[in-house]
């Protein structure tokens, strides 16, 4: 089982450094939230949260994901970066496979792109994105930065769809390994289209229990499209997971990621810098060195 580090809300001038100290200690990889801005009043529930509100301040940093990861790549060597999760329906699919081919070709193919939906509308709204057809235009999209980044360095590639349609044209530099492409959420489409669609699924975080019934659900679902033999990377952030038993049982499961912030385990304020990084060697030490 692999090992992530969460660098979600962590101040952008904090990211380079956490991102060297991680790849030091021996994780795998390191995980970049999106956010494109907070609104300050919202029409929808938080679907995470019991109340359904927002769990974090206005001013709580939120770097773009992209430049984050390009930022922290040049300063390491090994570690891989991947989003939790792009909000992909705000974005153009070219625009967005342009950046994500770029990246993947400076960092030597070291991102993978996880992706979501956005339950904001005012997001869809403030972008000038609709927020009724983000399913199906999500679907489209993906498939889009499939062919982009499809591994076989720069090529022609077109599509015609019901929501973006173009014509034969070419994105260069584009990456000579195939861009790794996760699903997030835990909604039966969000399952199905992992499932469908992607090289693996991210989840939210969530207990061990909620695990289990989503990556039973997964195997299901896999099997009915005719891609159980295809390689499939299970990436998951539990929130009553903490020792190495725990661990193994979710190996058992299937997991092929563990994605984790150990400030939050030792108790450490995420705000406190040095802290935070000691607290990253200390779970190389205690957990990471055991696998």
């Amino acid at each position: 089982m692999k090992w992530s580090l969460a660098g979600a809300m962590i101040d952008a001038l904090d990211l380079c450094e956490l991102a060297q100290v991680a790849e030091e200690s021996g994780f795998d990889g390191l995980s970049m939230s999106d956010s494109v801005f907070y609104p300050e009043h919202v029409s929808a529930p938080y679907p995470y949260s019991p109340d359904g509100k927002r769990m974090w301040a206005p001013e709580t940093p939120m770097p773009d994901p992209f430049i984050a990861m390009a930022a922290m790549a040049a300063v390491t060597k090994r570690i891989r970066f991947y989003t939790n999760v792009l909000k992909l329906p705000l974005r153009d699919p070219l625009l967005t496979a342009k950046q994500v081919s770029t990246m993947a070709v400076m960092s030597r193919n070291r991102v993978a792109i996880g992706i979501g939906l956005s339950w904001i509308p005012e997001e869809f709204t403030y972008t000038r994105t609709e927020m009724r057809t983000r399913g199906a235009r999500t679907d489209e999209a993906i498939e889009i930065l499939k062919a982009v980044c499809a591994g076989r360095g720069p090529e022609w590639v077109e599509y015609h769809g019901k929501h973006y349609d173009f014509d034969a044209l070419m994105i260069s530099p584009a990456p000579d390994v195939p861009v790794p492409i996760f699903i997030g959420g835990h909604s039966e489409p969000g399952l199905k289209r992992a499932a469908r669609l992607a090289d693996g699924w991210i989840s939210v975080n969530t207990t061990q229990e909620q695990l289990v019934s989503a990556i039973d659900r997964l195997t299901q679902l896999r099997a009915e499209f005719g891609r159980s033999d295809v390689p499939f990377e299970i990436n998951v952030s539990p929130t009553d997971v903490s020792d190495i038993s725990g661990y193994h049982g979710l190996e058992d499961l299937g997991v092929t990621e563990c994605r984790v912030s150990p400030w939050y385990r030792y108790g450490v304020d995420a705000n406190d810098r040095q802290g935070r990084l000691d607290s990253i060697r200390r779970f190389a030490d205690e957990v990471i060195s055991c696998y």
